[in-house]
């Protein structure tokens, strides 16, 4: 298992005046200090984002040249087309537009691209559009289309919204709006695509009806900001604050289905009602059938509109989870059968994983699980019937894709994004030449320390001495996202008890902690194989507090973010105890060909024989006997003993060799 580099964060000296100064509590005080929060004023527009006033649309570069022209189309009936982008952000950014557009008076459609045709505009579709409409305003996409917009600017006009990072040129557009233009003054820098179209329409409606700071429809801007995972910081902490307000009362027919299918009717909406429910199924719209599903949604009329195709998304989230499944495994051989011998996949520099016609709606996803378990960047990509493979790709601290891929851009087609995704084209039979130069840049750009995940922890605190008021001050932190994380705490040498498997195919895991008369619930979302550890091991625990509500009564109960055996429990193999488990696996292979028995149950059979051993010592024999050459694993299928043919040399396997030197 990852387990993950504890950093706590330092002691607030002097909390009680802190405290005093904030007008809060000791225990918000501190995590306000470790967010930065230094006066009552900052502590006060953190806590209440509703009252930091808009920033002027107007300081954004080339805005007043995109309401002039928009203006323009509308006082003289020109036909408006939007050309927006496939996911949560392009779908809402749409959606936005035509409703403020429409409201203004415009003769305004759509086009969304279909995900097959590759994000960003595309020769075919402005061909068709050129044909019909006098100016086309692009939402979420546009800034690297220099040669399409240059091709058709005598045709049609453009005006371009977008919060992806610019090339080194500008594309020819009579206004470019994005807020990392390098002559761009606008405070807030990290506003997402919808964000951006959010300012336009501000700066419309003050420009030509006089209101100024409009603010409507901002249930659809706080979910695109959530789902897009930019800084909840600054403006966007005001726009995902009082959209979530306005969500829970919102007169959006599709907004209101949604929630249903989700499962939120009736509950507190908050970032993660949008991260884990409203947002997958809008990006099902887009992943797994059209995105115009999504903008259909979102301008339905009435409920009786909405509800059927709020069903039908829910529908394709869940084949999406299914294929996602499918894929993540596929994914995961692939990457084990280009490990050398001995070598695991975590030993790779980077992940580069191919397969024709995976689904490219789900890649992205596929993505980022690879990341959170093995802790790499990870790119994967989709073969197509013509021959190029369209990828997605995700990063880790200490490595920006967008550098990256840069560096590596002479292998590939396209690609275009931010410093933690990205996207990219490259021909099929150019993917072993990209992947070694993808991977060269990561071995001569990221050290050791880098792929160790490094998480912030607020001190260290045992789970049965929160109390209900803290975790109410945890939750006046909300929302919650990226540059706000949810407030991680860690126990030491804690004991569990009472551990089940829980859920569906006993995925999870459910245990206790704490005094048997006062038990904190700890839940351990996909890790139920972990069950039979739970009360043999002490165990260090990083976890996420919350109130839970359960008939009427509340009771604290905690979410793992890790679990790990504790310092004492982790134990490097000598080599009686790998002859001890050699002697286990040859006893197993003995009854059988392959050893199907899990890395918990082989504990269990040393254990048996032998002293007592932990899981941890276990799993580092494996991992000795894996570097060796005399076990193999087969993703999905078990391990076998390959008979050695020579004497081991422990001091040939890199994990026997670094805990050796350790101890010296």
């Amino acid at each position: 298992m990852l387990q993950k580099k504890w950093k706590i964060l330092e002691p607030v000296d002097g909390l009680a005046q802190r405290a005093e100064e904030l007008g809060t509590s000791a225990f918000l005080a501190s995590l306000l200090c470790h967010r930065g929060i230094r006066t009552r004023e900052q502590a006060d527009l953190f806590l209440h984002p509703e009252k930091l006033a808009w920033h002027d649309p107007f300081l954004l570069a080339d805005m007043d040249a995109a309401v002039a022209r928009i203006r323009q189309a509308i006082e003289r009936g020109e036909h408006i087309v939007i050309y927006g982008d496939y996911d949560v952000d392009g779908i809402t950014s749409t959606t936005l537009m035509l409703r403020n557009l429409r409201a203004l008076g415009a003769d305004v459609s759509y086009y969304l691209p279909e995900r097959s045709e590759g994000y960003g505009f595309n020769e075919k579709a402005l061909q068709r559009l050129a044909t019909s409409y006098d100016l086309l305003l692009s939402v979420d996409c546009g800034i690297m289309s220099c040669d399409l917009v240059e091709a058709y600017k005598d045709q049609m006009d453009f005006v371009l919204t977008d919060h992806h990072l610019p090339g080194a040129a500008l594309p020819p557009a009579l206004a470019v709006v994005n807020p990392h233009r390098e002559d761009d003054r606008y405070p807030c820098k990290d506003l997402c695509g919808c964000g951006v179209a959010f300012k336009l329409c501000q700066a419309l409606w003050q420009n030509l009806e006089g209101i100024e700071g409009a603010s409507s429809d901002l249930e659809l801007v706080a979910l695109a900001t959530v789902a897009d995972v930019v800084p909840l910081q600054d403006e966007n902490r005001k726009i995902v604050k009082l959209g979530l307000a306005q969500m829970m009362e919102t007169e959006i027919p599709g907004i209101r289905a949604l929630i249903k299918v989700s499962g939120l009717s009736d509950k507190a909406l908050t970032s993660e009602s949008i991260g884990f429910g409203l947002a997958p199924r809008l990006n099902a719209a887009g992943r797994m059938a059209s995105p115009k599903l999504g903008v259909e949604l979102l301008m339905a009329k009435s409920m009786e509109e909405a509800e059927p195709l709020a069903e039908q998304l829910n529908a394709l989230n869940a084949e999406r989870k299914s294929i996602e499944s499918q894929i993540f495994d596929e994914a995961e051989e692939r990457l084990a059968a280009q490990t050398a011998p001995g070598e695991r996949v975590e030993d790779l520099p980077a992940l580069v994983v191919a397969g024709k016609g995976w689904n490219p709606g789900v890649i992205g996803i596929v993505g980022s699980r690879l990341v959170e378990k093995y802790y790499r960047p990870a790119i994967v990509c989709s073969i197509q019937e013509n021959g190029v493979a369209k990828g997605s790709c995700r990063s880790i601290e200490g490595l920006s894709m967008y550098e990256a891929l840069s560096a590596c851009q002479g292998e590939l087609v396209q690609f275009g994004g931010h410093a933690q995704a990205a996207g990219l084209s490259v021909e099929a039979s150019k993917i072993p030449a990209f992947r070694e130069a993808f991977c060269s840049y990561a071995r001569q750009h990221l050290s050791d320390e880098d792929y160790i995940p490094i998480i912030s922890v607020e001190a260290e605190w045992p789970p049965e001495r929160l109390t209900e008021e803290q975790v109410e001050d945890i939750a006046r932190l909300e929302p919650y996202g990226m540059g706000n994380p949810r407030p991680v705490f860690g126990v030491r040498n804690a004991r569990g008890w009472g551990a089940r498997a829980i859920g569906r195919d006993s995925a999870h895991l459910r245990f206790n902690v704490g005094a048997k008369d006062r038990p904190v619930a700890a839940l351990y979302w996909r890790h139920g194989d972990l069950a039979g550890t739970v009360e043999r091991e002490a165990l260090d625990l990083l976890y996420e507090p919350q109130i839970h509500e359960w008939n009427g009564q509340k009771s604290i109960q905690i979410v793992l973010d890790d679990m790990a055996p504790a310092r004492a429990e982790r134990v490097h193999p000598t080599r009686e105890i790998l002859a001890n488990v050699y002697r286990i696996l040859a006893s197993v292979c003995s009854e059988k060909k392959e050893i199907l028995l899990s890395s918990m149950e082989l504990t269990e059979r040393y254990n048996q024989r032998y002293n007592q051993l932990s899981l941890f010592t276990m799993q580092e024999s494996l991992r000795i006997f894996e570097e060796l050459g005399f076990l193999e694993t087969e993703p999905g299928a078990g391990r076998r003993m390959v008979p050695p043919a020579q004497k081991m040399d422990l001091m040939a396997s890199p994990t026997y060799r670094a805990s050796h030197q350790a101890e010296e």
